[in-house]
């Protein structure tokens, strides 16, 4: 029997301040959306040979919105993407260092996409871009990234706060 443990098995949440379940309904509802305009289009391109041509433009904004949501809350609850051997080798307090110092990186990662982000943003309403497909405003769609990255800085904020008070984030 291993000691490990099972890398496989439902991780609790931790506790947080704002609920990890509001990541979780809007990650659900987003990835709904996809596969009920992505199975209209299916259904109606076969029944009628024509293609519904907003699904791609939707979708595409869909799936940055669930790769956002899903960092934040991988972030929140510590399940980022690390390698992470040789500070597991370490004291808690050290682990705890680390960790920090990791949440500070991905703030600056994540700041620095935020103010590009926002700059984008700015500029296709300042110059009043449309989308290719359907002709909508395309800072609509360019505004969740800053949106959403400022989500992701939230998390990690709330991480180091955890750690810094000493709780099991």
């Amino acid at each position: 029997m291993s000691a490990e443990p099972d890398p496989t098995a439902q991780q609790p949440n931790p506790p947080t301040r704002v609920p990890l379940k509001i990541e979780e309904v809007l990650i659900a509802a987003a990835m709904a959306g996809m596969a009920l305009i992505t199975f209209g289009n299916v259904v109606v391109r076969y029944l009628t040979s024509v293609s519904f041509a907003f699904t791609e433009e939707y979708s595409v904004v869909l799936m940055v919105v669930v790769t956002m949501l899903g960092t934040s809350l991988a972030v929140a609850a510590g399940r980022h993407i690390r390698i992470g051997y040789f500070v597991d080798l370490q004291r808690p307090a050290v682990r705890a260092r680390f960790e920090i110092g990791a949440m500070a990186l991905v703030i600056v990662c994540f700041g620095i996409l935020f103010v590009y982000g926002a700059r984008l943003t700015w500029d296709e309403y300042r110059f009043e871009v449309l989308s290719p497909g359907l002709g909508h405003p395309q800072w609509l769609y360019t505004g969740m990234l800053p949106l959403l990255a400022l989500a992701v800085i939230g998390r990690a904020v709330g991480r180091i706060i955890r750690f810094a008070r000493g709780e099991q984030a």
